[in-house]
């Protein structure tokens, strides 16, 4: 979806912009490419430069409670430099690697209610006006797949998926935000498990896996949080139905002991932080207790026959993606930074 606008900062007969993304799903990390077509106003502009933002809306916890803001993550200066002619067309040709740690917007060709965009901003004689905002769609790198498939495969549901604003402590986390895919419990698990909640921290040679697990309480006492973190490689080889399996008995065995981390590397390795090691930058969270607000950053889908190939809940969700992408592009006023 193309969306274009007016730089009517600059006056009436200003240039015009339009930015192009490829039509197919681009993988974090991955490269992104399109083009940038100006369109030249009633009189000579000299373009100045031409710079690509990457958004995102973000969910941000405060003392009062929780709200949404759009986070700027990466900006790419794709050209500038040239005087554009009146009434004179122009493109634009961009290749820009995305973050590693970009979240994934798509699973199986399903949207999951993440929203990120592409703004172009556009320096024309001193001016600058966010010319146009364009939707970017992610899908999961190879490994990301096969470890929600291996979830699914045992049973796990696909509940929900938002972007948090805040660190996952002790991790190599580069952006200022994280994304949490949240897994009903399988049948197998239920006795002990609330939810699981999966986190992604890629990078060029492997990624972190971050397991989060919402335990129950039993007669006497209080449920609890455990968290574990395991690093595989992109091009690992493995029985990962297994592998995965392991990885959340390991972790429905670990009591919430905050603040224990050590710090022991290897692909399959778990870094064994056995605390709550998310840093929001306040005190008192807790994900158990956090409210969730319906479809939007949260839309929730379910898991379908084929591993976590997702599907829509009671047909209600595509409506309301519709409408916060909207929102997102049509209402946001350019201001960057958490809400």
């Amino acid at each position: 979806m193309v969306f274009k606008r007016l730089l009517s900062s600059l006056g009436v007969g200003a240039p015009t912009v339009d930015t192009v993304l490829q039509p197919e799903p681009v993988l974090p990390g991955g490269t992104l490419a399109g083009q940038v077509h100006l369109k030249g106003g009633q009189a000579d502009f000299d373009i100045e430069h031409i710079t690509l933002e990457l958004v995102a809306r973000v969910e941000a916890e405060h003392e009062d409670g929780e709200g949404e803001g759009v986070v700027a993550f990466d900006r790419f200066t794709v050209g500038g430099g040239f005087r554009l002619g009146a009434e004179a067309a122009h493109a634009v040709p961009f290749r820009v690697m995305l973050p590693w740690e970009t979240p994934i917007t798509e699973l199986y060709g399903q949207p999951l209610g993440i929203v990120l965009g592409v703004r172009t901003e556009l320096a024309v004689a001193g001016a600058k006006d966010k010319g146009d905002l364009d939707r970017l769609t992610v899908t999961a790198l190879p490994v990301q797949e096969a470890v929600l498939e291996a979830f699914g495969q045992l049973g796990f549901g696909f509940k929900s998926a938002d972007l948090e604003y805040g660190h996952i402590g002790g991790t190599g986390q580069q952006l200022s935000f994280y994304q949490e895919l949240e897994l009903t419990p399988a049948p197998q698990y239920a006795h002990r498990l609330n939810e699981i909640e999966v986190t992604f921290l890629a990078g060029p040679g492997g990624l972190e896996v971050v397991l989060e697990a919402d335990k129950r309480g039993g007669f006497l006492s209080p449920g609890q949080d455990a968290v574990t973190r395991f690093a595989v490689g992109h091009h690992d080889v493995r029985d990962w139905t297994a592998e995965v399996d392991g990885w959340v008995r390991q972790l429905v065995e670990h009591r919430a002991t905050y603040g224990d981390r050590t710090a022991a590397y290897g692909p399959g390795t778990p870094y064994a932080d056995h605390g709550h090691g998310h840093d929001h930058g306040h005190a008192g969270h807790h994900h158990g207790d956090r409210h969730r607000s319906g479809p939007g950053m949260g839309t929730a889908v379910a898991a379908g026959a084929a591993g976590l190939a997702v599907g829509v809940v009671g047909g209600m969700v595509a409506a309301e993606v519709v409408d916060e992408v909207g929102d997102f592009f049509e209402g946001d006023d350019g201001g960057e930074g958490e809400d």
